[in-house]
């Protein structure tokens, strides 16, 4: 499902126009990421977690020459899942 799709869906379930649906998504989106940036996480219960991994620093290889590189450390998100949507999926 790609962006548009999801807005039209949204829209059809919520009962409203595509543009505020697409406002809707556009803000959940946007204050996910300043809260992700800011270090803090977003807990949606019963849907999942957003919050940021670190990832240390650490030795890797070059797959072309084969020579050692230090890869930096770096904040990745990520997302975990909660009880009801695992469930869901899993029925």
């Amino acid at each position: 499902m790609k962006k548009a799709e999801l807005i039209a869906a949204m829209a059809a379930k919520a009962g409203i126009k595509k543009t505020d649906a697409q406002k809707a998504l556009d803000a959940f989106i946007e204050v996910v990421s300043e809260e992700l940036a800011a270090g803090e996480k977003v807990q949606l219960t019963g849907f999942g977690t957003f919050e940021v991994a670190e990832r240390a620093a650490r030795e890797g290889r070059n797959p072309q020459s084969g020579e050692t590189m230090m890869i930096a450390a770096s904040k990745s998100p990520k997302f975990k899942a909660g009880k009801v949507l695992k469930d869901k999926v899993n029925a």
